[in-house]
């Protein structure tokens, strides 16, 4: 069976959309209405479909100092994966109703999860009705699995290894966040607005065609690399605002053929939240 591991066309997951090795997941939200996501999937979704909410199920507990999506215990949530139907041979395909923008987080987390077989729907929801692919508001159980987590801890960095990092050398750190909130401007998520010091700015939605599709691989990788300067892409760590979008600049690169950069989970939510931490304002 062929592995989806990075992008999937709307066409290929109709063609697979009744297969019982794959399961298909939305995770549409909205950082202002966190119930919109959910709502909108009870009224209409692609058949198979199971909701898989950011705060709820793709995030962990917060403690004030850990951002404002940390990262679930990946022990407690490779049992969720089961309890959702995820085996080590199922291929999962991810979408949300914003070009992505949410679901790279569920892409990323069973990468971190050493599952491979997963993919995000290229275009987001968009492109499957477009495609008049057909929804339905039909409540979806699948029977359970085992899924068996071989956790990467190299796919991720901590807030201990960005604040070792001269600015100025080594690692690159990639803000995955609009221009404005990376300048310290108009920030209404977190309590602090500007930047990692020596971060540089890469808006996600940059990786996208107006169509809301990712751009072709070469684009992408003529991009990347000029804002790599030089650097592997084991060098590039991504950040945003809570390690979410972030995801997003991290799928382009794989997209793009640069495989190997890192997340930091934390991102500017964490940094931010202990005051003795620098802070960048400014492009």
């Amino acid at each position: 069976m062929r592995r989806f591991t990075t992008l999937i066309g709307a066409a290929d997951l109709a063609h697979h959309l009744h297969d019982t090795r794959w399961r298909v997941f939305d995770c549409s939200f909205d950082l202002v209405h966190p119930h919109a996501g959910e709502l909108a999937y009870r009224e209409a979704h692609i058949p198979g479909a199971i909701y898989a909410h950011l705060e709820r199920d793709l995030s962990g507990p917060l403690n004030g100092r850990n951002g404002r999506h940390p990262l679930p215990d990946p022990v407690r949530f490779a049992t969720k994966l089961g309890e959702w139907g995820v085996g080590s041979d199922t291929q999962v395909v991810v979408y949300d109703d914003v070009a992505g923008t949410y679901a790279v987080r569920l892409w990323w987390m069973l990468r971190w999860l050493g599952h491979e077989a997963v993919a995000v729907l290229d275009g987001s929801l968009n492109a499957w009705e477009a495609a008049g692919h057909e929804l339905t508001d039909a409540e979806t159980q699948h029977p359970h699995a085992v899924f068996t987590p071989r956790l990467r801890p190299d796919m991720s960095v901590d807030v201990q290894f960005v604040e070792s990092q001269s600015p100025r050398d080594g690692v690159r750190i990639l803000d995955a966040r609009n221009a404005q909130r990376f300048r310290g401007e108009n920030e209404t998520l977190d309590p602090v607005g500007g930047h990692i010091p020596g971060a540089v700015n890469r808006f996600f939605k940059d990786n996208l065609t107006p169509t809301g599709r990712f751009k072709p691989a070469e684009v992408l990788q003529a991009e990347y690399r000029q804002l790599m300067d030089g650097r592997g892409a084991a060098e590039i760590i991504h950040s945003c605002g809570s390690g979410v979008t972030a995801c997003h600049n991290l799928l382009a690169m794989e997209v793009a053929g640069l495989s190997g950069s890192r997340l930091y989970p934390g991102s500017w939510s964490e940094w931010c939240a202990d005051p003795i931490r620098p802070v960048a304002t400014g492009s």
